[in-house]
């Protein structure tokens, strides 16, 4: 088997099916399925895919239970709400053909709110996804997963794309679980005592990134909204880290008298 893919998923019926066709040219095709209560399972088996159930876990759990549950030379790794293009398929195909001993980013196109974001910090949004098994050793990480790999990582042309986010509704869903993680990792790292200032800072630094540095407003009215949004996220994250630093401080008091 020259090439995997390795698909990560859960409740994603409406677009599992068109990451599945993107990458049909694959030899195989695996599915990690972390808890899904649609029907995204039977659309996956339906459309000739290994499924495997792991609900446990985060991603990197994941995606090295894929790595074991695959068999190709090759493993590109691909998530539920990504797509392959004919110009991506074709440069990893060339790849392959050629057989380099080298790990691979590639760029992803942004689709947010119905459009595509080219600023905001948006594009090229480099993601490693394309390996040599032979040279993937692991993926670590709880919340920003990360592949541990011998050699060089080289950029790919084309891009995959992502349809990212398509209403508020689902943002805010997805901040407040992921916001929790990443708290969490903040204050297990020892992250100084939040206060006014240290709010304020991370405040502004997002907004920083956001509009003056990567321009989000030059996508529009959607880039303006995804942008302030990602303020408000960084703020949420930070504010669940103050609110788990009081507690631990009030239960420590509370101890000791």
């Amino acid at each position: 088997m020259k090439i995997s893919a390795v698909i990560i998923t859960k409740n994603q019926e409406e677009k599992i099916t068109d990451c599945l066709k993107s990458v049909s040219w694959c030899d195989e095709i695996v599915v990690v399925d972390t808890g899904s209560q649609d029907k995204t399972v039977e659309i996956a088996k339906k459309l000739k895919a290994k499924v495997f159930k792991y609900p446990k876990g985060c991603y990197s759990d994941w995606r090295n239970y894929g790595l074991e549950k695959s068999k190709g030379e090759w493993i590109l790794y691909i998530d539920s709400d990504e797509r392959v293009t004919q110009k991506l398929e074709d440069e990893i195909k060339g790849i392959i053909s050629k057989n380099y001993d080298f790990s691979y980013a590639i760029p992803r196109k942004n689709i947010i709110l119905g459009k595509e974001m080219r600023y905001g910090g948006w594009w090229p949004d480099y993601v490693k996804r394309l390996f040599k098994r032979k040279l993937l050793k692991k993926w670590i990480g709880e919340l920003h997963e990360e592949p541990v790999f011998e050699g060089e990582l080289c950029n790919l042309t084309n891009a995959l794309v992502h349809i990212k986010e398509d209403n508020l509704s689902d943002m805010v869903e997805k901040t407040n679980k992921w916001s929790e993680i990443e708290a969490k990792l903040m204050y297990e790292s020892g992250h100084p005592e939040m206060n006014v200032f240290r709010f304020f800072s991370a405040i502004f630094r997002e907004f920083y990134f956001r509009f003056v540095k990567y321009k989000a407003f030059l996508d529009g009215t959607e880039g303006v909204i995804f942008g302030i949004y990602q303020v408000y996220s960084k703020f949420i994250s930070y504010a669940k880290l103050w609110e788990m630093q009081l507690k631990i401080k009030n239960s420590e008091f509370k101890m000791q008298n």
